[in-house]
């Protein structure tokens, strides 16, 4: 079965298409070994953001496991209460120092406060033409805040990483984003959870001997979506990284595509208050 496990983004920067998100992972030893796990497992993309509150831990764990940076994909984001131009400059410095590292790869805008979102994007141009970002990228961008950031902006975001799971699947935002030659990354790809119980897909599970959540991320990446699962569990973070060996059919995609009902678990990115 040929499946690449990375994926190039339009400025050629290669990503790969299965990493851990560490959201909600407790800055210190959880943060620290949930990184180090993830490495040994195979994983070579982490994706944390300033709000998360633990890249000093990333960054440790990061230099800690081994693997050189070179082979690692880091992503961090720009918090909302950062943006705007010379503060946006500022917070990718700190979130740089707390990681301890000289660049990331990848740099996102993490939501769209409105009348800002334009100037913290005209910087994170500037970090990216330094070099010390080698890609930039927006979080929960729905098609209007995109089209709006187009019409000034003289790099297309790379990257809209925005809520994707089986019952959010987004197929509007995620035609629009490919026709603009923007990767789709998906957060809570497993639904927080709350979906692994549901019948179609642990039938789907028994028939590959995999997991509801295998199966998921899997049709994530059979739909062309990087996926971050996240997890604090050494066996579950190994889990999550088995899904290469295996492939959904057409109608077991078709099945999964199905269970979609527009239901969010994060806010909406037209109507967020922090």
């Amino acid at each position: 079965m040929s499946f690449k496990k990375m994926k190039e983004l339009a400025n050629g920067s290669i990503i790969p298409r299965l990493g851990l998100g560490v959201w909600k992972a407790k800055d210190g030893a959880e943060a620290v070994n949930a990184v180090k796990w993830a490495l040994e497992s195979g994983y070579r993309l982490i994706d944390t953001a300033a709000a998360y509150k633990n890249e000093v831990s990333v960054g440790e764990g990061i230099r800690t496991s081994g693997v050189p940076r070179e082979e690692i994909f880091v992503t961090t984001k720009l918090w909302n209460a950062d943006q705007g131009y010379e503060s946006t400059l500022k917070a990718f410095d700190d979130s740089l120092n707390e990681l301890g590292l000289d660049y990331v790869d990848l740099y996102l805008i993490h939501w769209p406060v409105e009348g800002k979102y334009k100037d913290s994007w005209r910087a994170m141009e500037e970090i990216y033409e330094s070099g010390r970002a080698k890609a930039i990228g927006v979080s929960n961008f729905h098609e209007h805040h995109i089209e709006d950031l187009l019409k000034e902006a003289k790099v297309v975001p790379m990257v809209d990483q925005i809520e994707i799971h089986p019952t959010l699947t987004q197929e509007l935002l995620r035609k629009f984003l490919a026709d603009k030659g923007i990767a789709v990354e998906a957060w809570s790809p497993l639904g927080q959870g709350k979906i692994l119980e549901n019948p179609t897909l642990v039938e789907i599970a028994k028939k590959y001997n995999k997991t509801a959540a295998q199966v998921i991320i899997r049709w994530h990446l059979q739909n062309d979506i990087i996926v971050i699962p996240k997890s604090v569990h050494q066996d579950r973070i190994k889990q999550n990284f088995d899904v290469f060996d295996f492939e959904l059919t057409e109608e077991d995609i078709k099945q999964i595509d199905e269970l979609n009902t527009n239901e969010r678990l994060g806010p909406d990115p037209d109507n967020f208050d922090f």
